[in-house]
């Protein structure tokens, strides 16, 4: 078999059957600092398909990068077919400031395809997009909920692909979504030029829960698995089959004060259920917040203070109350899974 030639990226030649970190420029802070996008290629010996994966597209969401940092100290990526491209944290600037934006304020996530001489937003935007995006033939981009809130582990799809909500379904999320495009989002820009991606969505901002760790990675070998990418040893395929939803919504405060919450994240819900009570701080007058439609609780405020209009409850409209069944035999096939040590766990 005639030898792979080699991955080069950022001007750096990635050998077959090796692995390395390339760090490609991005621009120079105020001080001095050099800032770069760090790609951690892992360009197997046999051929295959390419495969990225991202987190930190927004600085806060840092659930996604210790996903990555689990990712890659698995044994199982060692050995690949194709090429796997990993970046932890691709808005650094967000990253070092524990802010969701640029630093001018910019959304990173609603800046793509960017282009070389636009905003700095612009500038990284186009770099991932060539450097990573555009030679890859899956993504999977890593998020979780915004600071004060926390989602439930779910995958979010657009495919134009036949494989793409097999892979969905092989990455044993509880919940797939076929989300709206955005526009400037990733997922459009990627979309645009013909790749697919699977955005995996679970968690808090600025923080780390085992539950939707464990569930990034475990999701994203079985993808991997899927893509002939790496053998099945070891790779616990999902126990149920996830639940399809069409669509999701907000349920908001219909008015300001104190939220007592009685329903959380993954609970299945009827419209007209009583999902929390909102009161004044007197303890005067308490407004009862009710499910306007029926699903999943996919995602939820964590923050009790509320103003008029603020999202408190997100649902997933689904009819099938098997879904509760299939999110605990996802939930407790987690918990049984080996941990093969503090740093592996698949």
């Amino acid at each position: 078999m005639a030898k792979r030639p080699d991955f080069v990226i950022g001007g750096v030649s990635v050998a077959p059957g090796t692995r390395q970190t390339v760090d490609i420029p991005v621009s120079v802070l105020s001080d001095n600092t050099p800032v770069h996008l760090s790609v951690h290629v892992i360009h197997g010996r046999r051929p295959g398909p390419t495969l990225f994966v991202s987190a930190a597209v927004h600085g806060d969401e840092v659930i996604g990068v210790e996903i990555a940092r689990r990712l890659l100290r698995s044994s199982q990526v060692n050995s690949v077919s194709g090429t796997l491209l990993v970046v932890p944290i691709v808005n650094t600037f967000g990253f070092l400031n524990h802010s969701r934006y640029m630093p001018d304020r910019r959304d990173l996530n609603r800046s793509f395809p960017g282009g070389e001489k636009g905003s700095l937003a612009g500038r990284l935007a186009h770099l991932f997009m060539t450097e990573v995006v555009e030679r890859s033939d899956l993504g999977i981009d890593l998020h979780s909920a915004a600071i004060h809130r926390t989602n439930m582990p779910q995958i979010r799809i657009s495919p134009t692909q036949a494989d793409t909500l097999s892979y969905a379904h092989a990455f044993g999320a509880p919940v797939i979504i076929r989300a709206k495009l955005r526009d400037g989002s990733l997922r459009a820009a990627a979309k645009a030029r013909g790749i697919d991606m699977l955005l995996y969505e679970a968690g808090e901002g600025l923080r780390f829960d085992e539950q939707s760790a464990r569930a990034g990675v475990a999701g994203i070998l079985r993808v991997m698995q899927e893509m002939s990418m790496i053998r099945g040893r070891g790779v616990s395929k999902p126990r149920a089959r996830a639940v399809e939803a069409s669509s999701s919504s907000w349920t908001r405060a219909p008015a300001g004060g104190l939220l007592r919450a009685f329903k959380g994240t993954s609970e299945y819900v009827v419209e007209g259920d009583l999902l929390g009570v909102i009161a004044d701080p007197f303890g005067e007058v308490e407004i009862q917040v009710l499910a306007e439609t029926t699903g999943i609780i996919i995602g939820r405020t964590n923050l009790p203070v509320l103003n008029e209009g603020d999202a408190l409850f997100h649902i997933a409209e689904t009819s099938r109350r098997k879904a509760e069944t299939t999110i605990d035999q996802l939930a407790n096939q987690l918990e049984a899974d080996p941990m093969f040590d503090e740093d592996e766990i698949i």
